[in-house]
């Protein structure tokens, strides 16, 4: 299967092995990690330091207090930058590509007006909502909200309703599916963390997420019964506005959008090249060809690679777009996700300290003196941190960082640890409030106020994360869980 390195693994395989020069007490070990995680709250929160700096910071302060030899703590902090980049950069960003095409070329819209048409003005949000679940697969949460924003508001002005009828269903599964599948950078880095099985992952998140959708869309339409305020910035924008017919976008003025089943079929090739090799080497012997070629072709890198290639040919060549502008949207993918990929570099480094300072060995030997079951435990630190501090891709690279020594020894199976690993992923999707960027991405775009968006979008979320836990748990029982 695609198993990922865990930086454990390559500080045994890269470097030579790092032990603290003292060895210090399971006391005092968890209270340098407690310490270390209030003061990376403490620094992202009230003092707004990026997330990056926090975490490398805290890390190399960790390492100290640890008495990892001061010569070596670069080192450490090198090893976790391999370790997590090396395996995890590459779908981010190809991800991040293939979300841009789909996005430039007008496919967004296109989704939008085929299930509509498809299922009629009286299911405008079952049709956003189908369409907020393909579109999030490949497209960054906040990017695919503001994306959609138009054809929200042109259905809004034409129902005469507030946009949240229609943006807030559609909107919930975008952030289930952001927080939870693959290539997102979250579940991402921490399937690097841990080791885990980035297909199944991908396969384990998206049946949830089926259900999710649903969910979705009847909590919604239950608080939808209330009438919200309409800020009047919104209603200006919305007013501006006409029929949906009007709104297709397209990277040139006179070029149609893609067809919609070009865009399924974009979104989908990955997936099923994916699932497609992960069953082939599960029931392939070994030392097969077979078990070799579903390898490979089923390795998440290649998968969204010919995804990307697929994307290039059908949406550019056909389309009659020069090289150079294709190579500006390739180029335009990359810059907002240099941040999102320090942050993973930053979560990577505090895990590996973590490893190396034994902090790690004495939480895995607390816990399970607590008798505290793993999964549950990472779906709570992860929510804990996500209220504290807003961002879902901080929470899971932190969480897994955290729990990282009691995982890797903990004797699980690959269909375990990705379990966990979905887990981890739903605890960052709950509570999403004033400290979480995408919290304000839906009350300003939908245009409502801090307080009702506490009572919907916070509510929503947060109920989406608790019901995706408990599908997690439910499949945890199926890959025999609660047998170990």
């Amino acid at each position: 299967m695609n198993t990922l390195m865990t930086p454990l693994m390559l500080v045994a395989a890269d470097a030579p092995v790092i032990k603290p020069t003292v060895e210090l007490g399971t006391p005092l070990l968890l209270t340098i990690a407690a310490a270390g995680v209030a003061l990376l709250l403490l620094m992202i929160i009230r003092f707004k330091i990026h997330a990056f700096v926090a975490l490398l910071t805290v890390s190399i302060l960790v390492a100290v207090a640890a008495r990892i030899p001061l010569e070596k703590i670069f080192t450490v902090v090198a090893t976790g930058v391999g370790g997590t980049m090396g395996k995890v950069a590459l779908l981010i960003a190809l991800g991040a590509i293939l979300g841009r095409m789909i996005e430039v070329s007008g496919g967004v819209q296109s989704l939008a007006d085929h299930f509509t048409a498809k299922l009629g003005p009286k299911r405008v949000a079952v049709a956003l909502t189908i369409v907020g679940f393909l579109v999030a697969i490949p497209v960054f949460f906040e990017v695919g909200v503001i994306v959609l924003v138009p054809i929200v508001y042109a259905f809004a002005k034409i129902a005469k309703v507030h946009p949240i009828k229609f943006g807030l269903p559609m909107a919930g599964i975008m952030l289930a599916i952001h927080v939870a599948v693959p290539p997102h950078p979250g579940i991402v880095a921490g399937a690097g963390v841990l080791g885990a099985d980035v297909g199944l992952i991908m396969i384990i998140s998206l049946i949830i997420c089926v259900p999710l959708g649903f969910l979705s869309y009847w909590v919604s339409s239950i608080m939808n019964r209330k009438e919200f305020a309409l800020l009047p910035s919104v209603r200006a924008q919305v007013e501006e506005f006409g029929n949906p017919e009007t709104l297709v976008a397209s990277h040139k003025g006179t070029t149609a959008p893609p067809r919609p089943r070009l865009i399924i079929s974009l979104i989908a090739a990955p997936i099923v090249l994916i699932l497609a090799g992960t069953i082939g080497t599960m029931i392939l012997p070994e030392e097969s060809l077979g078990h070799s070629v579903s390898a490979f072709v089923g390795n998440p890198f290649f998968a969204l690679l010919v995804a990307v290639a697929l994307s290039f040919f059908t949406l550019a060549v056909r389309r009659g777009w020069s090289l150079q502008e294709t190579s500006d949207i390739f180029e335009g993918a990359l810059p907002p996700i240099a941040s999102i990929l320090m942050i993973v570099a930053g979560g990577g480094i505090f895990g590996t300290v973590l490893q190396v300072s034994g902090i790690g060995g004495a939480l895995s030997h607390t816990l399970d003196g607590w008798g505290v079951p793993v999964l549950l435990l990472g779906f709570i630190i992860s929510l804990a941190l996500r209220a504290a501090q807003g961002s879902a891709t901080v929470a899971i690279v932190t969480t897994t960082g955290l729990l990282s020594s009691a995982i890797l020894s903990g004797g699980y199976t690959p269909a375990q640890i990705a379990v966990i690993t979905v887990a981890i992923g739903f605890g960052s999707l709950g509570l999403s409030h004033v400290t979480d960027a995408g919290f304000w991405v839906v009350i300003r775009y939908y245009g409502l106020s801090v307080s009702d968006g506490l009572k919907t979008w916070t509510v929503l979320t947060t109920i989406l994360g608790l019901a995706g836990f408990a599908l997690t748990f439910v499949t945890w029982i199926f890959v025999g869980g609660l047998n170990t």
